[in-house]
């Protein structure tokens, strides 16, 4: 696939550990370490987007690394990561190097938003709420995470055109894409193809576990709507904020649960790998 398109697809991601990720310095070690090992121009070494991980992208992008910033929530972060792969950028063309060989993804983790904002909706609710703050809840289930997709979309879109990102893209550089994962339904009540159907647009990726592909496949509708009712996804962002839910506190619930989650099956798997070794020496 990557041969066949270009160099444009079929990359496969190797993940630094989640155990470095609030060290920008050992994260920088473990990605150069793994860069170096795999030595293929279709591996991405993924960086988890915390503040320190912001850091390390950049570094990583000037040295020529292909990246796939992985665990973003919020669109504010989002912005800190395109600007860690302009700024690589321009540090590497400024030595002659070749940014065209440069590629890059922005992961949004979105069905993750939607489980943590409904199960917070549930908690109000069972509190005891006014009609008006019930009504608004209710609208606001199962919307969240599409919505605060939409609105990075267009962010990658405005932050993509201008003085900036036109110089760099004389210089051979493509666009950070932006990839959508988590993409499977946690809720049975919502659609199970909702966070593809909804997500496709030029310059994205989605990634799917099987059973998200398969119904794709089955009974998906393929055709643009990122950039589709926008005004609704607005709305609903500004409704939840009207009824006392903050997606910044989201966001960053959702950024330290997923790096602890990460570091879990990292172990997980480290413990795996040493007693199959040992098992194997016997």
């Amino acid at each position: 696939v990557f041969e066949r398109g270009g160099g444009r697809d079929g990359f496969v991601s190797i993940e630094v550990s989640p155990t470095v990720a609030h060290s920008t310095g050992e994260t920088v070690a473990m990605a150069r370490d793994l860069h170096r090992r795999c030595n293929r121009p279709n591996v991405m070494v993924k960086i988890p987007a915390t503040p320190e991980g912001v850091a390390a992208i950049e570094t990583m992008v000037s040295e020529g690394a292909n990246i796939n910033v992985t665990l973003i929530f919020s669109v504010q972060r989002y912005e800190e990561v395109v600007e860690a792969f302009f700024s690589g950028l321009e540090k590497l063309a400024s030595r002659s190097g070749n940014v065209a060989r440069v590629n890059s993804v922005a992961s949004f983790f979105v069905s993750r938003v939607d489980t943590k904002v409904d199960a917070l909706i549930d908690e109000r609710l069972a509190g005891g709420v006014s009609d008006d703050t019930k009504r608004g809840l209710e609208a606001i289930r199962g919307t969240i995470g599409i919505a605060n997709s939409k609105m990075a979309y267009q962010r990658f879109l405005s932050l993509h055109s201008g003085a900036r990102w036109e110089a760099l893209e004389r210089a051979g550089a493509v666009p950070q894409r932006c990839l959508w994962a988590s993409t499977s339904v946690k809720d049975p009540r919502y659609p199970d193809t909702m966070y593809v159907d909804n997500l496709i647009g030029s310059a994205t990726v989605d990634t799917m576990p099987e059973a998200t592909l398969e119904a794709l496949e089955d009974h998906g509708s393929i055709r643009d709507r990122l950039g589709t009712d926008l005004d609704g996804a607005r709305a609903h962002l500004g409704l939840m904020q009207l009824c006392g839910l903050s997606l910044d506190q989201v966001s960053n619930d959702l950024e330290r649960e997923g790096v602890a989650a990460f570091e879990k099956s990292y172990r997980d798997l480290e413990r795996a790998l040493t007693d199959a070794a040992r098992a194997l020496a016997g």
